[in-house]
């Protein structure tokens, strides 16, 4: 690796073993050991004081202070290490690109999500607004992540964009690395939405190619890392930005959500349609707002019922959840705090209810079911070759 070749320890075994233990400090960014991302040039020790060069990627970078105090904490907790001293720059233009050129690996152009990917994708999509899907791919992106899974979000609702402030990082912003943008993360989901680019009181209107290229710059040049899942936040409806994700991402899994209403399972039909034009396959209906739940346990259907199940059935494809209409979802988004939280914390709590919110709790059990169908790698490339 490029980072082993040009390091340069001074001062004998202690060096040696201080960078061993800044292996284990992570980029909060990247998500990788600073090690191998030749921000460490250079440890040095003179008895048993030590210095170590940190080249941080760009000038300002956000994560400088939470990346300095790593470093010290990790070269501190070396036996033998009685004092450090940490001289902090930033990497030369040089040694930028190639780390940008390393983390790019053997696609200088396109995006990384193809159909040999091991990156499952999944389109969320509906016939008509105003039905939740925002509120449930944010938390079931949550919900994903909390199992374990490296999960990326696009907010590819570039008219109605508000998966950051569902989760929380309103006012973030990617940090961009050369031609490489590095997303915000909210609950160890990594993020990227227009609505960082633009005032959150402007109006985009924007028409097809623009669109087309602002989804495609979000799938090539934001910087996700290995990820096991990438969700899509689709705009509601049948427009230029679900063919250009079919032309983008012929291979992706579609996920389709309407509430129990026949007006919106009607449209909501419609959406999975021009999906399976593309070449996309539809896995499954979520209906939202099923129902509301009482005091007494009985349910008030303000929606109507069967909406969801109607919809599945036209579509030949299993009916996946059933999101009961919920005041603590609704609560949840308005503060940036998924309920889903409530749910996975519920359930760890031996000691108390086992249930969290009802509307929590689905959209929980809908992340498991989704989970267990990682991709396969039935007819695709390896990258491997015979001796």
């Amino acid at each position: 690796m490029a980072a082993e070749n040009s390091r340069v320890d001074e001062g004998g075994a202690l060096a040696v073993e201080v960078r061993r233990a800044l292996a284990r400090v992570i980029d909060p960014e990247i998500r990788r050991p600073i090690t191998e991302l030749d921000m460490v040039p250079r440890v040095s020790a003179q008895g048993d004081r030590i210095t170590v060069d940190l080249r941080l990627t760009i000038v300002g970078c956000p994560a400088a202070t939470a990346i300095e105090r790593d470093v010290r904490a990790a070269a501190s907790g070396v036996e033998g290490v009685s004092e450090v001293t940490v001289d902090v720059g930033v990497m030369d233009a040089a040694t930028r690109d190639a780390l940008i050129a390393r983390l790019r690996g053997d696609r200088p152009t396109g995006h990384p999500f193809t159909a040999e990917s091991l990156t499952r994708v999944i389109a969320v999509t509906s016939g008509k607004g105003g039905v939740g899907k925002s509120t449930v791919t944010a938390n079931l992106a949550v919900a994903l992540a909390a199992r374990g899974l490296r999960v990326g979000l696009i907010d590819a609702d570039v008219f109605g964009f508000s998966i950051p402030g569902l989760l929380g990082i309103a006012d973030a912003k990617p940090t961009r690395v050369g031609e490489m943008m590095m997303p915000p993360r909210a609950h160890g989901v990594a993020v990227i939405s227009i609505g960082m680019f633009v005032d959150a009181h402007t109006a985009v209107s924007w028409r097809g190619p623009m669109l087309h290229r602002t989804v495609q710059q979000f799938l090539t040049d934001v910087y996700f890392g290995d990820l096991d899942v990438l969700l899509l936040d689709l705009p509601p409806g049948t427009g230029d930005v679900a063919i250009s994700l079919g032309q983008l991402l012929p291979h992706a899994d579609v996920l389709v959500v309407t509430t129990p209403q026949n007006a919106a399972a009607d449209v909501a039909e419609r959406s999975a349609l021009v999906a399976r034009q593309t070449g996309q396959s539809v896995i499954g209906v979520v209906e939202n707002m099923a129902g509301l739940v009482q005091p007494d346990g009985s349910v008030v259907e303000l929606f109507g019922s069967g909406g969801g199940a109607a919809t599945a059935e036209r579509l030949d494809v299993p009916l996946l959840a059933q999101i009961p209409l919920s005041v603590a979802l609704r609560e949840g988004g308005d503060a940036g705090e998924p309920i889903v939280l409530q749910s996975l914390a519920a359930s760890r709590d031996t000691a108390g209810d086992p249930a969290g919110d009802p509307a929590g709790d689905a959209i929980v059990a809908l992340a498991e079911h989704l989970a267990q169908r990682g991709r396969g790698l039935a007819g695709r490339k390896l990258g491997l070759s015979p001796r």
